[in-house]
């Protein structure tokens, strides 16, 4: 044993004890020869061997407003993700690499053709009111987001549901209209948190998770305590968890710096090579799988149902500057649908479309329109959304396009302009199927479809991708999909970023996921103090 692998060991039993950092260990076991994942998933194995009870953790979070509620139909942000997922619990997890696994749908039996479904509903599950946990349960939460006055933005992943009933306390059956392989993925659909049978009062909720509820101030904080005994092996380790809603990045920040959080999502790109320098911090990057930014017109609105002008909207961002400029090279380019290329139906054939100023000159002249554009933003949509706006501005400024840049208040941002004004900033975080992300964003049924933009014939392509089974086959209709939504839709999907998270060195379980940033907005559950 040479002296790197000597000191490997001995850091692998120092994480084990808690007594190093993520950080130093990586160092240590790159100069030791491994490549910064294997040496990553190795600090993770270490570390993870024997979680710390005990301690309080605070999370400091944008993506919370007033008007945030604990009812799961409302959910549109990560805090109320991680705040629901810190006292409830979901059908199924996803574990890092993005691959569905059981939560309370424990497994899954499906018969050929994927339109049968026999789902196991865990056993031994209790509410934080002591009741066990049942199929009705599951029927109930389920049901909450199919009801035709619904406004849930599951509604139309769940569509495809025609029947769903109770075999025995601990199986439900469901029947699809039509065959879905990817239709447990769509039960991990973050809404899809389990509640006790005709359990109406969120502003108590009764959850599986490992805390309760015990105060909520919508857009400030909300406050947990555990219940003990959680369900989870090795997980719920925290006496108490608080999550602030810190809104502003440079409050954020300073407060993971200062040691008045333990941890953070968003960082602002343009720091986190400074922070990575500090040695009581730990910055997580999770590359290309992050926030899916964009400027959305909805195209049954006047201009916007002008193909030529949004033609004209799309060939006139500058990504790549808005990328360096605001990201400091911590994003891709998007290329105007929100599929990203680590989904396995991505179509790499399709050019990426980059800022050309004559070819966006073209197509605004050919729409015959004439005046300002207005584009509605606010760091309510997200923290740097005006910056882009502003940057956006200047590219269509070349292509003699007059952009209206209108910041609104951040506060209701996503009840007043989200789905209602004609052409605003939004973004998208990730979804783990094709299915998924077409259905929701882009599917003339859902209710979350901000574009508006609605094609029969897309539609009926999506159906039939959704039970083809030659994975070819599927991955050219898939391919179809995205041509369509880039050339005729209504998003200018222009960065998908990392996700970059700070954490306190203390803190461990602090781990890149492929969904999500916050290790799955579940870093309350899967974390605990060294």
């Amino acid at each position: 044993m040479n002296e790197f692998e000597y000191k490997l060991k001995a850091a692998e039993r120092m994480a084990r004890s808690g007594g190093m950092s993520r950080r130093d260990f990586v160092q240590l076991a790159v100069a030791a020869g491994l490549t910064i994942p294997a040496a990553t998933a190795l600090f993770s194995k270490s570390a993870a061997a024997n979680p710390v009870k005990g301690g309080t953790l605070r999370l400091g979070m944008e993506g919370g407003s007033a008007s945030d509620s604990l009812d799961p139909r409302t959910y549109a942000d990560s805090v109320m993700i991680a705040a629901s997922l810190a006292c409830m619990n979901g059908l199924i997890e996803f574990d890092n690499a993005g691959n569905p696994t059981g939560e309370l749908i424990e497994s899954w039996e499906v018969k050929p053709g994927a339109a049968e479904w026999i789902l196991n509903v865990r056993k031994g599950v209790t509410f934080s009111n002591g009741k066990a946990l049942d199929a009705d349960d599951i029927l109930y939460s389920i049901a909450i987001h199919r009801g035709e006055d619904t406004k849930s933005p599951a509604k139309g992943i769940l569509s495809a549901i025609k029947e769903i009933k109770k075999v025995n306390d601990h199986q439900i059956s469901v029947s699809l209209e039509g065959g879905n392989a990817d239709f447990i993925s769509l039960l991990g659909d973050y809404h899809l948190v389990v509640v006790p049978k005709d359990f109406t009062d969120w502003q108590k909720p009764i959850g599986t998770g490992a805390y309760t509820l015990e105060s909520f101030e919508p857009g400030v904080r909300l406050v947990y305590k555990a219940r003990g005994d959680y369900w989870k092996a090795g997980r719920g380790n925290f006496d108490g968890v608080e999550i602030r809603n810190i809104q502003d990045q440079a409050a954020r920040t300073a407060a993971l710096q200062s040691g008045e959080v333990d941890a953070v999502n968003r960082l602002d790109a343009r720091t986190v090579n400074l922070l990575m320098k500090d040695k009581n911090l730990n910055i997580v990057r999770t590359k290309g799988t992050g926030n899916r930014y964009c400027f959305v017109s909805r195209v049954t609105d006047s201009p916007f149902d002008n193909k030529d002008l949004r033609l004209a909207l799309k060939w006139g961002i500058d990504r790549e500057k808005i990328i360096e400029s605001v990201y400091s090279g911590f994003a891709v380019p998007g290329n105007d649908h929100t599929l990203d290329s680590f989904n396995p139906y991505y179509n790499s054939n399709m050019p990426q479309r980059v800022y050309d100023a004559d070819k966006a000159a073209f197509h605004f002249k050919k729409s015959g329109i004439s005046g300002p554009i207005e584009l509605q933003t606010s760091e309510g949509a997200w923290n740097t959304a005006v910056d882009c706006a502003v940057l956006y501005q200047e590219s269509l400024k070349k292509a003699g396009i007059e952009l209206s840049v209108k910041k609104v208040s951040a506060d209701g941002y996503w009840d007043n302009i989200w789905l209602k004004q004609p052409f605003c900033a939004v973004y998208w975080g990730r979804r783990p199927t094709a299915d998924q992300v077409f259905t929701q964003v882009y599917g003339s049924a859902s209710d979350w479809n901000d574009s508006n933009w609605r094609m029969p014939e897309f539609d009926k392509i999506v159906a039939e991708a959704r039970i083809e089974l030659d994975e070819t086959k599927r991955k050219e209709l898939y391919g179809t999909c995205q041509e369509m939504i880039a050339e005729d839709g209504g998003m200018v999907c222009f960065a998908i970023t990392d996700y970059l998270d700070g954490y306190s060195t203390k803190l461990q379980g602090a781990e890149p996921h492929a969904r999500y940033d916050m290790n799955d907005n579940r870093i309350a559950e899967k974390g605990w103090f060294a």
